[in-house]
């Protein structure tokens, strides 16, 4: 049986206070390897699967496009993780914030470089293709008083 798309979600187990069934409130869901994005509505999913885990415990829940819950696990091993590669290596959310924007500035001012760099390169084209045509009238203008100076010369000695 193919279920199609299959996201990993953090979520929380919890129990619904109007209800009292538990269930499992969807946190943020993996966008790729690193990449992960807070969910924009906290949606509840109530499942007999979430019993089974302590009220408030943050686990990691496989889902299918329709929803299926496919796995549950504690969280605790994936968040240590998540501390020891970057929190303990001084890898913080503030640290993560300036270089995302130097990498901006860095993008930008290439941007900008590339950008001098085609208008320089326009403006030597401009002037290449100007040089060619003075070349080139240079020329006629040379071939014109070439041929004016031998019908000069003709004129001055008739005998040649």
């Amino acid at each position: 049986m193919q279920r199609g798309k299959v996201m990993l979600h953090l979520a929380q187990v919890q129990t619904a206070k109007k209800s009292g069934k538990t269930g499992l409130r969807l946190l943020a869901f993996q966008r790729s390897d690193y990449a992960w994005s807070k969910a924009q509505d906290e949606e509840f999913l109530v499942t007999e699967a979430a019993t089974s885990w302590s009220d408030g415990l943050l686990v990691l829940v496989q889902l299918a496009d329709n929803r299926e819950i496919l796995e549950i696990r504690d969280a605790k091993d994936w968040v240590i993780e998540i501390v020891e590669s970057f929190l303990g290596s001084g890898v913080t959310p503030a640290f993560l914030r300036e270089e995302t924007e130097r990498a901006e500035q860095w993008r930008r001012s290439l941007t900008l470089q590339s950008q001098e760099l085609d208008r320089r390169a326009l403006e030597l084209e401009a002037r290449r293709e100007q040089i060619q045509q003075l070349e080139e009238t240079l020329k006629r203008e040379k071939k014109q008083l070439e041929q004016m100076a031998a019908e000069y010369k003709t004129k001055l000695n008739p005998s040649n």
